[in-house]
């Protein structure tokens, strides 16, 4: 009787615990940001366009003729803007673009004590680290709530502003199964296929002021800073996405996650091993809900304003693959599918991903969902040829490590982490 009693009040503290911890951690960190925030948004305004400006027109000593005679040539661009929208392969994408960062020795905007620009809160300047006004920097790559405006103040106007989406389908049920434990209303969800109980009737469990309710309405639109709260017909949906589509000079597509890296590369001027990967922050098949037909319409109907943005971009980005070719891009796919086959038979143990609880080197170790251990990763071989280890060892390094190898604080990630495998 004890036992039975014992576990029912440990399922309690479970329940109980996050309510009482999440609110007065962000509170918390609130408090300690605010201040400085606020501060940084009334000093004197400046950017890093205005002081570019500045000293071009202080040193400029190149001849017109020089300077158009030089950008008609094809060098690597290295100013980038990358908008990481959630459980859209991103995390694969980034690791692409920490890997370039670092061997250029680009200077990344990152966030301080985290690993996303406090999220879900909109995007200031002042969360950069270190940021002083009128700082350039070449890379903003991390989870953030867009802001163009505060964006472009980081960034030389030459920038490149790239993103990613997903089937919103897809994407919801990833997102679901990945946060639902985070989100207070769902906990109520008591069938043995909360995703459908709660596409049945999700109004019964999703409250827009709600603690973390954005992960299940909408997500694309809310990362993209715009009302995720929107239908699909209302106007306001396709101002935004045309909004959007002034912003970004190329929108990828994770389901053609290949032909986005070809374009990427064309656009970025890359060579082919810049964009070789591993794929990142994958689940465990088994994990994956399959929906009916039924399920799939009432997802849709419900992430309605991120179907209409998806069935906006995927268009261009097929207009994008039509203009490049198809069989140049058949060609540049397969070449890079067989650079990546080469540099799995390189780098990792039995050639595919494996369960966290199979990783034997904490450093590759993913961050996994509340509750459970569904997130993938790599074991390499043990007798890597030395001259490739490093490059083996960065792409199968997840976003968290990553960030602290190259020298970002992540005290609050770390310590939700620990709350996170404590209570659970």
């Amino acid at each position: 009787m004890s036992g039975i009693k014992g576990r029912k009040c440990k399922a309690l503290m479970r329940g109980l615990i996050p309510w009482i911890l999440l609110p007065n951690i962000m509170l918390l960190l609130y408090c300690l940001t605010n201040t400085s925030q606020e501060k940084m948004r009334s000093s004197r305004e400046d950017t890093c366009p205005l002081s570019m400006a500045r000293l071009l027109k202080k040193s400029s000593t190149m001849s017109p003729q020089s300077a158009e005679s030089q950008s008609q040539l094809c060098s690597p661009r290295v100013n980038i803007m990358f908008m990481k929208t959630h459980k859209t392969a991103s995390s694969t994408i980034l690791n692409v673009l920490f890997r370039f960062g670092e061997k250029h020795k680009l200077k990344f905007a990152f966030p301080d004590g985290r690993n996303d620009f406090f999220y879900p809160s909109p995007f200031l300047c002042s969360q950069v680290k270190d940021y002083r006004p009128g700082e350039c920097f070449n890379i903003v790559c991390n989870h953030m709530r867009f802001d163009h405006q505060e964006v472009s103040k980081l960034l030389p106007l030459d920038a490149v502003y790239v993103t990613i989406l997903r089937d919103p389908v897809d994407l919801f049920e990833s997102s679901f199964h990945y946060y639902h434990r985070a989100v207070p209303l769902t906990w109520r969800l008591s069938g043995e296929n909360k995703l459908e109980e709660f596409l049945n009737n999700p109004q019964a469990f999703y409250s827009p002021e709600a603690y973390n309710s954005f992960y299940l309405k909408n997500l694309l639109f809310f990362d993209f800073g715009l009302d995720n709260n929107l239908e699909a017909d209302d106007p306001r949906v396709m101002r935004d996405i045309h909004n959007l589509s002034k912003h970004f000079h190329l929108v990828l597509i994770a389901e053609y996650f290949e032909e986005s890296l070809i374009l990427l590369k064309d656009l970025l001027c890359w060579s082919i091993d810049d964009i070789l990967y591993f794929k990142l922050n994958a689940r465990r098949s088994s994990s994956v809900s399959r929906l009916n037909p039924e399920m799939k319409a009432k997802a849709l109907q419900w992430n309605g304003a991120d179907w209409r943005l998806y069935q906006h971009f995927n268009a261009t980005f097929w207009a994008r693959v039509e203009a490049y070719g198809r069989e140049r891009m058949k060609r540049e796919v397969n070449q890079l599918r067989r650079r990546n086959a080469e540099m799995k038979a390189v780098c990792i143990e039995g050639g595919e991903a494996v369960g966290a609880q199979k990783i034997e080197d904490g450093r590759f170790r993913p961050w996994q969902p509340v509750g459970e251990s569904s997130i993938l990763g790599y074991n390499l071989k043990k007798d890597t040829d030395p001259k490739f280890k490093t490059i083996c060892e960065k792409m199968v390094t997840p976003e968290i490590e990553y960030l602290s190898n190259l020298g970002v604080s992540l005290w609050l990630t770390r310590l939700w982490g620990w709350l996170k495998d404590t209570i659970y």
